[in-house]
């Protein structure tokens, strides 16, 4: 690399002598070697000409008025240019003293008087010479330290001999060391490594200076305050003519940041980034070895399978950002939870104590060893349960949540990990389903359900191409005229083994194998096809009703399909009506409005299902752009027993009145329920008192029947 600093040239020499005669003598013959000079009479005005022109070099007498040349020279030397200087010191003294004195103030050279200009010419140049050699070994030295900061890397040597130990600044800075340390020594080195590493060190320094084996060893250095640094120390010996060491030159550089990544890499290689948690490979590892120790000792080992309830309203409400807070406390009070147990405050004999396990999303794991008794796990259970229904404080928010246990004990409920814990998660389903907010014990009966629904949705995959899923249509009768308006379309599934399945047992399998959308848009597709189907064939025009679920509505691309559905058919938009219940109108309700909104600003009307069961609000259903209430069948049910239903099926019709909406009523099964529901303004009704849903032809039977007479052709006569 080019040195870019500037060297003037020629060179300027300042001459200070208290003898005219001598500077001009001294003048001529440096300008004739190519110099230029300036000059000074005594050491008072050589001092302030040199912070003025900033001269090459001084050639400066000792024996002056005022000020001397060896005050001239230490005042030189004071300056930061003129630490670099180099002083050329005339002296007529012939003695030692002088001579000393001279380089004590800090005198490059000297030279006797009389002065031979011409030598003194050739004597200048050369020191003006080594000067640049010198300005350019220390500019050296700075990128040298300056790299080694910005590496963090020092250098050292070690003269096996004399046992002289050299070393860097900056290796230096890295052990910790600064002026007060003493004469330093490897000794004084090793005394900063931490006490654990000082004993690998110092045997690979003393075999390489024995042997000359190079070595290469990471270690800690104790800093003052009680901070700890990873540093890299690697070194080679120096060999004589025989290849015996005679000195070792290595390097020291801080890892400490390395170091750090590696260790994070490696924590979240097995723990949970977000929580800090075991993730599964850990829990794994962890049950293994606990399973293995159980058995050795015929101990029992049980897991905790634990789901937190309704989850994604907090992410949903309050953001994902809060949602993670959640999350890291939910894992703080489950740590605290298992170490309120003396039985579960370790797995087996590991003093880590990771026994608590994020599994992902809301899902956690708790291994529990040296178990007594199922009472003693239901005591850690609850406790558990107990500290999640405890208020979270959120952003600000007091935020209550439930959570369901699923316990599986071993060797009862299995004996491998992956048993176990599918056994876990088969009882926190068992849990969620009955009542949340609880723990269950597995049970083998608890594995049928899932490996039904798994062999259901391996069938459904299929059922959706081979045609097997077919409508049933269930009227809406007017209660004015008692004149049937429209049919709810409703899947079936005739299965070719099972017979016909009803959709309360397959929609929720086609939710959870992401196949409810695909089944959405047949069932759409298969009903508007079903009223082009009743047009063509000259029947009464009505309105055919399809139910949407939650998760058609996560994203606007509803309004693609149906539309795109309507093109096909084709059918006018004023044909269908959409049912969405309200559960799934309050899981996302910015789009659940936009996706509405635009159905019904094509001519789509949209009915409100199983009103009454769900959220209930008047400040909400006034915002909704809805058409029609339909009153859930458990009130209609119990209409004439149960004064609460009456009273609260009264409510729904006059509150839906009140914002102009139509009624339906669903479930009517007598004559005194559809009385009721005539005297209180409801406005249609469906149920088995007029019609079960049935199949297509039934209905097409039906609407036939609903034709107007054609009139007879009878004679005149």
């Amino acid at each position: 690399m080019q040195d870019s600093s500037h060297r003037r040239s020629p060179a300027l020499i300042l001459i200070t002598d208290d003898s005219k005669m001598i500077r001009q003598m001294g003048r001529e013959s440096l300008e004739q070697s190519g110099f230029e000079v300036v000059e000074a009479e005594d050491g008072e005005e050589c001092v302030r000409s040199f912070r003025e022109s900033g001269p090459d070099l001084v050639l400066l007498d000792v024996e002056m008025p005022k000020v001397d040349g060896f005050t001239a020279c230490e005042e030189i030397r004071q300056s930061e240019r003129g630490a670099q200087t180099p002083v050329l010191m005339m002296t007529g003294r012939n003695d030692l003293d002088s001579i000393r004195r001279a380089y004590e103030a800090g005198a490059t050279d000297f030279s006797a008087k009389p002065v031979n200009w011409t030598i003194i010419g050739q004597r200048v140049r050369y020191m003006l010479r080594m000067n640049e050699v010198l300005d350019d070994l220390r500019r050296s030295q700075e990128r040298l330290a300056r790299a080694q900061r910005i590496a963090r890397l020092g250098n050292w040597e070690l003269d096996l001999a004399a046992q002289r130990f050299t070393a860097s600044e900056e290796l230096c800075r890295l052990y910790g060391l600064g002026p007060s340390e003493g004469e330093l020594s490897l000794e004084v080195l090793l005394d900063r490594v931490h006490v654990d590493d000082r004993g690998p060190v110092r045997n690979a320094v003393e075999r390489c200076a024995s042997e000359g084996t190079a070595f290469s060893v990471d270690h800690r250095v104790n800093l003052p305050g009680g901070r700890l640094r990873n540093l890299h120390l690697q070194a080679d010996a120096i060999p004589d003519e025989a290849g015996r060491p005679i000195a070792l030159s290595g390097t020291a550089q801080d890892i400490t940041d390395r170091k750090r990544a590696e260790e994070e890499i490696r924590f979240l290689a097995y723990h949970d980034g977000l929580t800090r948690l075991a993730n599964r490979r850990l829990f794994s590892e962890r049950l293994r070895f606990a399973l293995a120790h159980a058995r050795r000792h015929r101990e029992t080992v049980a897991v905790l399978f634990l789901d937190l309830d309704h989850f994604k309203r907090i992410n949903d409400t309050l953001g994902h950002t809060v949602g993670d807070l959640f999350l890291q406390r939910v894992a703080d009070r489950l740590k605290n939870c298992v170490r309120e147990s003396d039985c579960v405050s370790r797995v087996v004999e590991d003093s880590v104590g990771a026994t608590v396990s994020r599994f992902g999303g809301d899902e956690f794991m708790v291994a529990l060893s040296s178990i007594q008794n199922s009472d003693e796990l239901g005591q850690v259970a609850q406790r558990i349960l107990d500290a999640m229904a405890r208020p979270f404080e959120l952003d600000g928010n007091d935020v209550v949540i439930t959570a369901s246990i699923g316990i599986a004990v071993a060797p009862e409920d299995g004996e491998d990990v992956d048993s176990l814990i599918r056994n876990a998660d088969a009882a926190m389903f068992e849990a969620k389903n009955q009542s949340r907010g609880t723990y269950k014990f597995y049970e083998l009966a608890m594995n049928e359900v899932p490996h039904e629904n798994l062999q259901l949705e391996s069938d459904l995959r299929k059922a959706l191409d081979r045609s097997e899923l077919l409508l049933h249509y269930q009227p809406k009768v007017e209660l004015a005229g008692g004149r049937v308006v429209g049919f709810e379309a409703l899947a079936r599934w005739q299965h070719p083994k099972l017979g016909m399945i009803p959709p309360d047992t397959f929609v929720p399998v086609a939710e959870q194998a992401g196949l409810i959308v695909p089944l959405g848009e047949f069932v759409l597709r298969s009903a508007c096809s079903q009223v082009r189907e009743w047009r063509e064939m000259g029947l009464p025009p009505l309105r055919i009703s399809v139910n949407l679920s939650a998760h058609q509505f996560r994203t606007e691309e509803l309004v693609e399909t149906v539309t795109r559905v309507l093109r096909e058919t084709p059918v006018s938009p004023r044909c269908l009506d959409v049912e969405i219940t309200e559960s799934a109108m309050m899981q996302n309700q910015k789009v659940t409005v936009s996706v509405l909104q635009k159905l019904k600003g094509i001519g789509i009307t949209v009915s409100l299902d199983d009103f009454g069961t769900g959220y209930s609000s008047l400040s909400y259903l006034k915002g909704f752009p809805v058409d029609t209430v339909k009153i859930d069948r458990s009130f209609v049910r119990d209409l004439m027993t149960d004064p609460d239903d009456a009273a609260i099926t009264a409510a729904i019709i006059s509150m839906a009145k009140t914002l102009n909406l139509r009624v339906t009523a669903e479930g009517v099964e007598t004559e005194e329920q559809l009385a009721f529901l005539r005297a209180h303004g409801c406005d249609e009704m469906q149920g088995y008192l007029f019609s079960p849903p049935m199949p297509a032809d039934r209905a097409t039977e039906m609407l036939r029947e609903m034709l107007p007479a054609e009139p007879s052709s009878g004679s005149d006569d």
